[in-house]
């Protein structure tokens, strides 16, 4: 077994076809398929389903150690590049939508300041897509929404925000700067499907005030939402951050009592330990909603009391 079969492996897995696995790879396909059969007769047991270009049961168990492998082979040269007070590296970062709007430009001018050899890659997705890949261990770390109770994802709360109401200027709900839960469910809004943390949260004020929201559509995906409203399908609830710094001309956003404030925080694999290119891309995601929070009305940082670590080379602190 070595290296380029277990390679071989996770592309096939990740791209579902030997072609583009090879492609991937920077090979030809029948370098990919010897690699395959390669491990197959070391581990005695078909990995590859040929016909469907999936894992089999057997063939995801060794995907699952062949991707710590690999992150144990990054962080090698990781450590090594942190002794010398130079991190570089690849540091992949999962974010919502509503938090990757506002922070994304933030964190890599902050990274790029710092850290010049670090690359971030960011993916943004919703939490529930998000989830997988941290397991998967395809992204290092991830902004969500909390909470998640997977025994191997640990998280670290960031900031709680208001959700809000998104509305036309023309639409009833728009006329007011506060409603309660009574007066939002008499309208038809947008809303994330159920099932989702911020949903069903929604829906549990929803039932301790008595009353139905009624939804004029179910859409997985803070910005889709916002995106919706902007067009005047109907007003969404979201979470402030969702319209954070372009509230257009003609809509209102008004606040909702009764509903609890979301909560936003790191999430990260519980297997998986942390290298120091990662480590120092959360120390900068926790410094920046620090800062930000400070600069909206809807946003407070958990423990925006304590003063943010100085930046060892500059003493900046947000």
């Amino acid at each position: 077994m070595d290296l380029r079969q277990l390679n071989a492996l996770l592309a096939v897995a990740e791209h579902e076809s030997f072609s583009k696995a090879a492609r991937a790879l920077h090979t030809v396909q029948s370098n990919v398929s010897a690699h395959i059969a390669r491990l197959e007769r070391e581990v005695g047991a078909t990995l590859i389903d040929r016909s469907s270009r999936q894992l089999t049961p057997e063939g995801d168990l060794v995907a699952q150690r062949a991707r710590r492998i690999q992150a144990e082979l990054q962080a090698v040269a990781e450590d090594l590049a942190a002794m010398r007070s130079n991190l570089a590296g690849t540091v992949i970062v999962g974010v919502i939508g509503s938090t990757a709007r506002w922070i994304v430009q933030l964190l890599l001018e902050e990274v790029s300041r710092l850290h010049p050899l670090l690359q971030v890659v960011v993916i943004e997705a919703t939490t529930t897509s998000l989830l997988p890949l941290l397991l998967q261990q395809r992204v290092d770390l991830a902004i969500v929404n909390l909470p998640t109770e997977h025994p191997d994802v640990e998280t670290e709360d960031l900031y709680t925000e208001d959700r809000i109401v998104l509305a036309h200027e023309s639409h009833e709900l728009a006329q007011h700067e506060r409603i309660d839960l009574t007066e939002l469910s008499r309208h038809e809004i947008l809303l994330p499907p159920k099932g989702t943390a911020f949903r069903d949260e929604v829906e549990t004020d929803a039932r301790r005030a008595h009353v139905n929201l009624r939804a004029k559509a179910e859409v997985d995906g803070m910005r889709l939402l916002a995106s919706l409203a902007y067009a005047n399908v109907a007003p969404a609830l979201l979470p402030a951050t969702a319209t954070h710094g372009d509230t257009l001309d003609g809509w209102r956003t008004v606040a909702v009592k009764g509903i609890s404030a979301s909560i936003v925080g790191l999430a990260r694999n519980r297997r998986a330990a942390p290298g120091p290119p990662p480590r120092a891309v959360e120390d900068i995601i926790r410094r920046l909603v620090i800062k930000e929070a400070k600069t909206h009305p809807h946003i407070r940082a958990i423990d925006s009391n304590l003063e943010p670590p100085a930046d060892p080379d500059t003493g900046w602190r947000p």
